[in-house]
């Protein structure tokens, strides 16, 4: 699409941070590389392994959470068929929390996705105050 993207590190240097939360973009084929990375593997096994949290939506909780073996029963993703076959009984909501990690389906659960990973940082209380900013209800 044309987006440049310019990190603040290298992948490899995000390795030995502790991270308060790592998310997944979602998107094909993005999802793939994201899958096929192994640097981001280590990183997401890392979190698990740790008790963070991490997060995915769209395409990335079926092509690389549950690929991976880091997603349990009753998490979503974008809802192609072929995506929700490699879940444990996805469920239907917009987003899903289990345990440490967040899922949602894709574009248009994208606010959702966001308002709930910013509670989960910074709690319900400034979830609510972006929420009547933004117009949400």
């Amino acid at each position: 699409r044309g987006i440049k993207v310019m990190a603040d590190i290298p992948i490899e240097e995000a390795i030995n941070t502790n991270w308060d939360l790592v998310v997944l973009p979602g998107g094909m084929p993005g999802a793939n590389h994201l899958r096929d990375s192994k640097v981001l593997s280590e990183i997401l096994e890392k979190q698990a392994r740790d008790g963070g949290k991490y997060a995915a939506i769209c395409a990335a909780p079926a092509v690389v959470l549950a690929e991976k073996g880091l997603v349990g029963e009753g998490a979503t993703c974008y809802p192609a068929p072929h995506f929700r076959a490699k879940l444990v009984n996805p469920t239907d909501e917009a987003v899903a929390v289990t345990g440490q990690v967040t899922t949602s389906k894709g574009p248009g659960t994208a606010i959702k996705f966001a308002l709930e990973l910013g509670e989960q940082l910074f709690g319900k209380e400034v979830r609510e105050k972006i929420e009547k900013e933004m117009l949400v209800s």
